[in-house]
């Protein structure tokens, strides 16, 4: 996780500390959690994410949101994302527009500090948005992504792309992208 919590708040505290902050924190059950700085490594695979989105969502109905669009969870709970997609009309939880309530696919770049957390509860609380198709973790000490597709049923599949010769296929929004493409100039271990 991001931090350590720093004290118990409602969402309507959070929200105007929030959005009068010069930094970002999450918030779970009442607790903000401080977010912490990127690696260049994060930066890149995140700023490769969305570029290669970008492109192959274009004119789609779909598109990519970066790292600051604030995702609300309805198990009490706001989150940031490094990637999200979005399809159709972005529905927002209020007036001030910055509280998306139905990412159709979010992406996580892995970071030693926070791995456990987005692998657990930050997936446990992503899952209760019932627009989420796809989640998908980035590791970036390798070169491995593993996607998470629910099924119609409701049970979630895993997907294992542990290749950079391989494509990642998002159905749930129609595209493919190389995952060289995803991994470039990023310095990584061949996966193991």
């Amino acid at each position: 996780m991001a931090s350590h919590p720093v004290s118990k708040f409602t969402e309507e505290q959070y929200l105007a500390i929030e959005r009068a902050a010069d930094f970002k924190s999450e918030f779970l059950d009442g607790a903000m959690f401080a977010m912490s700085g990127a690696s260049v490594s994060h930066v890149r695979l995140q700023q490769n994410l969305s570029g290669e989105l970008h492109a192959v969502l274009r004119g789609s109905g779909c598109e990519a949101l970066g790292s600051d669009i604030r995702i609300k969870v309805p198990s009490r709970a706001y989150l940031y994302a490094d990637v999200t997609v979005v399809c159709g009309e972005p529905m927002m939880a209020d007036d001030h527009d910055d509280n998306l309530t139905n990412p159709a696919v979010i992406f996580e770049v892995l970071s030693p500090s926070t791995e456990k957390y987005d692998r657990r509860l930050k997936f446990q609380r992503y899952r209760s948005i019932d627009s989420l198709q796809d989640y998908i973790l980035v590791n970036q000490k390798e070169v491995r992504i593993e996607q998470f597709t629910r099924r119609p049923d409701g049970i979630w599949t895993l997907r294992d792309y542990q290749g950079s010769d391989q494509e990642l296929k998002i159905d749930s929004i129609g595209v493919a992208i190389p995952i060289s493409r995803i991994y470039e100039r990023v310095n990584v271990s061949p996966a193991s």
